[in-house]
């Protein structure tokens, strides 16, 4: 699967980290005796940290193509006005696919339109569908799908080695879900969840391990809590971190014009 973008990815990575550390914390026993007052009192463990090898990346390729531009710019103004005509204009004629896992999940029966609107979610007064297109608006990276010749998806994944980010997620035991890397060189890391709060050090072009505190009250979806290089947390936008292997758009240019036309990844039915 592929990533999506801004909000949108990082949203999902910390609802994917968050999933995975409260999996990861042992449950008492049901018929579990309450502890004594003594124990109460207690104050609660620190949760242990590592530190861990950089693994550098190579940030994603911009579309060089400037026509790209003046599209994705169309784009994000029709998902803002959801005018889902106008998004039909955008959208291949034919041939719209849905790569998902165990193959193309386009329904031929519908027109691709219609298909694209069943993929992200575009239907209902509150469809998130439109929020989505929005955000795959603003990037402007792209990469040549493996799959479909002529047809570049966006957003594109960093280039990394991936030997070495096997040995750190060895090393830290750790899954590749928990991490992440900042969207610019130069991401400001704070010491607390707050805008305001001192800058301890800046992100380079590396891989980060995201770590949601389970026990610690909910941020207004603001920050995201990582583990630096040197084993130590700090916080960072949830703007500026963006996760591996999320869902990307597929487009086309046909006679000139870019289009729309399939879908890699899970979309907005996870379920199906």
């Amino acid at each position: 699967m592929r990533r999506t973008c801004s909000l949108t990815m990082a949203a999902a990575l910390l609802m994917t980290a968050t999933n995975l550390a409260a999996a990861q914390t042992p449950k008492p026993p049901a018929a579990a005796p309450a502890a004594p007052p003594a124990a109460q009192t207690q104050p609660q463990q620190t949760e242990p940290t590592v530190p861990y090898k950089q693994v550098a990346i190579t940030p994603p390729t911009t579309v060089s193509d400037p026509s790209f531009a003046a599209f994705r710019a169309k784009l994000g103004d029709i998902a803002k006005k959801k005018d889902r005509a106008a998004l039909g204009k955008l959208v291949v004629s034919k041939g719209f696919f849905w790569d998902r896992e165990g193959g193309n999940a386009a329904d031929k029966k519908k027109s691709p339109i219609d298909n694209l609107a069943a993929t992200i979610g575009l239907d209902g007064k509150d469809a998130a569908g439109w929020d989505m297109l929005a955000g795959y608006s603003e990037d402007p990276t792209g990469s040549i799908s493996p799959d479909h010749p002529g047809v570049t998806c966006a957003p594109a994944d960093p280039g990394f080695d991936g030997k070495n980010m096997q040995t750190v997620l060895e090393a830290t035991q750790s899954d590749i879900a928990e991490w992440g890397y900042p969207v610019r060189n130069g991401v400001e890391v704070r010491d607390t969840a707050q805008q305001k709060a001192p800058v301890s050090m800046k992100l380079g072009n590396y891989f980060v391990r995201v770590a949601p505190d389970a026990n610690a009250a909910p941020t207004a979806g603001s920050f995201l809590r990582i583990v630096t290089p040197a084993g130590k947390y700090g916080f960072v936008s949830i703007d500026d971190i963006a996760p591996l292997g999320n869902d990307q758009m597929c487009y086309v240019k046909e006679g000139g014009d870019w289009k729309i036309t399939g879908y890699a990844g899970i979309g907005s039915d996870p379920g199906q």
